[in-house]
């Protein structure tokens, strides 16, 4: 390709709103430009890059025993009726009509469709298990779309999906995936930590993200130092240490407590430690119920486990109003002993202990009356909680189950898996397949997701130096970038476009800088913005020989192009 005809050229400005690296040099490089917030053009250099990583997407996936098929960009929006996501997706859906009146959502993830064409034919246990995937559009009305292809409304993902007849089948799909995930971002030039994260708006029980470090990145996750356990903030586990479970039980007491809403308040006020204070956080849900999430004084309440646990859509912090005038306590003293029996009648309200309750004795807190605090409280003996389980957000510091000490990274997601089970399934009617006896049974699924244009940007901001992009050999636009010098003298221009000709005739792809208008600075400046892996220089300095240089390297060699072609291979 000659760079005088390429669309898209290099730029020395940068979008107002770019912080990233791989916004400011994809822009600058000339790979995209933005359409409008959120929704990108890719230019040809940019198009190529995503065609590469593509390609070894599907070259894996197939590898993998994947097929590849393609849905219609339009759900009918009865699908997402059907499971409800109209009322719990992630992000705002976005929906359109027909002429017909006909409505449909535009698709950010396709569970419902690949169920429906599934369920379109009467499978049986014979046809068991199958993975089929597709690179498609999808859309997503992000409430904040940044850091350039990082967060966009609009993106090519390859998005898959296995339909297993039974768990004991689908888990060695789910390891095969993994596997297939971690092949390809080796191929990528992508170094990942497999994380477990939260599931969403996806649904089923589990899932894993494929994280790629960086400072930049979204996803906050705890790790262990030998690796051997990562999770993301909102499902991360820990040991809750025992604190002072050997100490006799006492009489509950309730004593005066001039002291202001904070649990620090209450440190200093009573001199007793943090981590026997009951920490009270009280939650409305999507239907207007209450929650009062309870938990040791040195943690705090993490309300993704919190929705889990209590199938929970959306929560939000009940209002001081509402504290008072529906539950009849005070902010900052609200307790679980006897908040249940002055709840206002026909007010739907659940007490949820946190595991780490059962750890102490003889808790301090509020009493549910301004400046009155109880001493020694106890569950099971003062108060009882209508669910228990794990709602306590791991920090850094703590100790893994195993444990090892958790530290924090951040990283960018560039891929995730899901594990569906019958989340789908037994809510679409007749996703089923026949089994041995003649009966339906529903369909055990996973799901299995990689943006293309995350990825390409996280492998800029993996590659990358204070000139610009230094692209992996697998997904850069070309494999050579040729530069001539001294092109107005017909000799060095004649042997430049023979090099040029050679090269592409042994179907090597080459970028060739042609233009006889620009210096020899603002073409070497271009070549390492845009960053192809190799650059050769013809000039009249070079004589009969080729200058070669690695993009990554800084020294240069004068070669014939035998030698040249030797050392590329």
């Amino acid at each position: 390709m000659l760079y005088s005809k390429i669309f898209g050229k290099t730029v020395k400005t940068v979008p107002a709103d770019a912080t990233s690296a791989s916004h400011k040099l994809l822009y600058q490089s000339g790979f995209i430009r933005e359409s409008t917030a959120g929704r990108y053009f890719f230019l040809p250099l940019g198009q190529r890059v995503q065609q590469k990583i593509q390609k070894i997407v599907k070259e894996e996936m197939d590898r993998a025993g994947s097929q590849e098929m393609l849905s219609p960009v339009l759900h009918p929006l009865s699908l997402w009726e059907e499971t409800n996501r109209t009322k719990t997706t992630g992000f705002e859906l976005m929906t359109i009509k027909d002429r017909r009146d006909f409505q449909f959502a535009l698709g950010g993830t396709a569970e419902e469709m690949f169920v429906d064409v599934v369920r379109k034919f009467r499978l049986s246990y014979k046809d068991l298990p199958f993975n089929i995937y597709q690179f498609s559009l999808k859309f997503r009305d992000e409430l904040r779309a940044r850091g350039g292809l990082l967060r966009v409304r609009e993106f090519i993902m390859k998005d898959a999906y296995s339909f297993d007849a039974d768990e004991k089948s689908f888990k060695k799909e789910y390891r095969n995936m993994w596997n297939t995930y971690s092949r390809i971002f080796d191929r990528l030039g992508l170094k990942t930590i497999v994380v477990e994260s939260d599931n969403g708006y996806i649904g089923g029980d589990y899932c894993h993200e494929f994280v790629v470090k960086s400072p930049i990145g979204e996803s906050r996750f705890l790790i262990t130092e030998n690796s051997s356990y990562a999770a993301h903030e909102d499902v991360a586990k820990f040991k809750k240490d025992n604190k002072n479970i050997d100490e006799k039980i006492q009489i509950m007491e309730e004593v005066e407590a001039k002291r202001g809403t904070t649990m620090e308040d209450g440190v200093k006020l009573h001199n007793k430690p943090l981590w026997q204070q009951i920490k009270d956080v009280l939650f409305v849900d999507e239907s207007g119920r209450f929650i009062l999430a309870i938990v040791r004084g040195d943690y705090d309440v993490n309300e993704t486990k919190l929705k889990h646990l209590t199938d929970s859509r959306d929560l939000r912090h009940a209002t001081d109003e509402e504290v008072r005038e529906k539950i009849h306590s005070e902010p900052g003293f609200i307790s679980p002993v006897g908040i249940k029996e002055i709840v206002n009648k026909g007010i739907s309200f659940i007490v949820v202990a946190d595991e780490s309750l059962r750890t102490i004795r003889n808790a301090y807190g509020g009493a549910n009356k301004k400046f009155r605090d109880l001493y020694n409280m106890n569950i099971d003996r003062d108060y009882k909680a209508d669910i228990e389980g794990d709602i306590a957000m791991a920090q850094p510091g703590f100790q893994s189950l195993s444990g090892e000490t958790l530290r924090e990274m951040r990283g960018i997601e560039v891929g995730n898996i899901f594990q569906l089970g019958y989340y789908y399934s037994k809510k679409m009617k007749d996703a089923a397949f026949i089994d041995k006896d003649g009966q339906p049974k529903p369909y055990y699924m996973g799901c299995y997701g990689i943006g293309l244009g995350r990825t390409m940007a996280t492998i800029v901001e993996v590659y990358h130096d204070q000139k610009g992009i230094v692209w992996p050999e697998a997904v850069a636009p070309f494999a050579i970038h040729l530069v001539g010098l001294d092109l107005k003298d017909e000799t060095i221009k004649k042997r430049a476009f023979d090099v040029y000709k050679q090269l592409t005739k042994q179907d090597y792809d080459v970028l060739f800088d042609d233009r006889e208008w620009a210096s020899a600075g603002e073409k070497f400046s271009d070549a390492d913005l845009i960053g192809i892996p190799y650059r050769l220089v013809v000039s009249k300095r070079t004589g009969d020989k080729i200058e070669f240089k690695k993009r990554n390297e800084t020294a240069t060699e004068l070669l014939d192009l035998s030698g040249i072609i030797s050392k590329i291979k």
